[in-house]
């Protein structure tokens, strides 16, 4: 995410952070490299030339060239500024009014609403709504359908309407037929189109007037950079929208949407779209956001993956068999799940402070599933005694899960370097209570 932009920002901070005395024109060189990143990464010019702006008036001055770290302190005035710039802070997504709320999905066409949608419902019930989803697109052939599978594998309902149905009658069925079956929540799928028209926005307001949301979202696609600024531009002026959603932000390596956003609208960005799965979606929180963008890592979204695909009941297992030194590979392998529900592990790498100084980082996602190969194929009691593993059954697990003898030698050797590990914790856990279990065992 944004790599492009951060490579370029930590190569101009490199040119501050490694000097013990700082001068404006050393400020000002650092800067015009700032500014440059930022435009490369297609920020509007306004927000790029007013950002560097704000820096400087800031970062030149006694107080901070003085400073026993200068170049820190304007590493840490450049953090503050993009936070600001990307919204400050972090306003929680919450549906307010009397149920059933609508909440109306806007974008153009190939942004990704329809997934969103079935994202957001899978958001919200995992707070304790009771949405629908409302197929409002008549036009593109499948999208009612796309959504109908979202609902089926979210086990949430989904009204539809039938061919050349007006789409404003069907947003106002849907509510009715929410408040009939107990839902409180409408999340209604409007049609795109392959650019901003005046027949696409007359029909979004006559919608909008029908069934009066609580919210309006608008899906842009992060990876259009500075034409979904524009984009959004168009559709706050005709729809007041009330807040943002940035989709395929996982490949985004410029970032330009995310960080003109906010300032050119005036609208907050309300989610992340992080991945095509039905749990990549995230809240969007700048100082997180910006933290990211500067290489200095999301350790609290880190966290919060984490806690999200963590069974307490299993952590509390893993940590009791800790303890005992009893861990097995049915163990690890209940870890090796629960870390690849967090999402792609370049992107965990990725929230990890100062792991981008490192260089790029190529995680083997091939080599988690050949581990997952393996294991799956040991019978019950190889999984639970590795050491009773010989050379025939090697053999045996190596030609069942497509891999070679030498890729079973190396797993077995690295639990066990990792059951040497884990014994330091758990006679440390024996004194008292263990300092850190991770939800991936590691």
């Amino acid at each position: 995410m944004f790599e492009q932009l951060t490579e370029r920002l930590q190569g101009a901070f490199r040119s501050l952070t490694g000097r013990g005395r700082l001068t404006e024109a050393n400020v000002e060189d650092a800067l015009r490299e700032v500014r440059r990143a930022l435009l490369e990464a297609d920020v509007h010019y306004k927000v790029a030339r007013r950002f560097v702006d704000e820096v400087k008036s800031r970062a030149i001055g006694d107080e901070v060239l003085r400073s026993l770290t200068p170049g820190q302190q304007v590493v840490r005035i450049v953090h503050e500024e993009m936070v600001k710039l990307l919204g400050g802070a972090a306003v929680p997504f919450a549906v307010s009014g009397a149920p059933p709320a609508v909440i109306m999905v806007v974008g153009l066409q190939g942004s990704g609403k329809t997934t969103f949608c079935g994202k957001l419902a899978r958001h919200l019930r995992k707070r304790g709504r009771h949405p629908i989803l409302a197929a409002a697109d008549t036009y593109r052939p499948a999208a009612q359908d796309q959504l109908v599978k979202l609902g089926g594998q979210l086990d949430v309902p989904v009204h539809t309407g039938r061919p050349g149905d007006d789409p404003v009658a069907i947003a106002t069925s849907a509510v009715d037929a929410a408040q009939q079956s107990g839902a409180d929540t409408v999340i209604l799928d409007t049609a795109g189109r392959l650019h901003v028209d005046g027949d696409m926005m007359s029909e979004l307001e006559r919608i909008r007037e029908a069934v009066r949301p609580s919210e309006i979202l608008l899906v842009l696609d992060s990876m259009t950079g500075q034409d979904a600024v524009n984009v959004a531009s168009e559709f706050v002026e005709r729809l007041d929208f009330s807040g943002a959603v940035l989709t395929k932000l996982d490949g985004d390596t410029r970032g330009g949407a995310a960080v003109s956003l906010r300032a050119v609208t005036g609208k907050p960005i309300a989610f992340a779209s992080v991945g095509e799965k039905l749990d990549a979606l995230e809240a969007f929180h700048p100082d997180r956001m910006a933290s990211r963008i500067l290489g200095m890592g999301d350790v609290l979204t880190l966290v919060e993956r984490a806690q999200e695909a963590a069974d307490l009941e299993s952590a509390t297992k893993l940590e009791e068999k800790l303890r005992k030194e009893s861990l097995t590979l049915e163990d690890f392998f209940e870890q090796l799940q629960a870390l690849k529900k967090m999402g792609p592990l370049e992107q965990l790498v990725g929230m990890i402070p100062g792991a981008s100084k490192a260089g790029p980082v190529e995680v083997d996602e091939k080599a988690l599933s050949r581990i997952e190969a393996i294991i799956n194929s040991m019978t019950p009691e190889e999984r639970r005694d590795p050491g009773a593993i010989d050379g025939s059954r090697r053999r045996r697990i190596a030609e069942g899960s497509g891999t070679t003898v030498q890729d079973i030698n190396r797993l077995l050797k690295q639990f066990g370097e990792m059951k040497k590990l884990m014994k330091q914790f758990g006679r440390q856990g024996k004194r008292g209570r263990l300092p850190f279990v991770s939800p991936f065992g590691a």
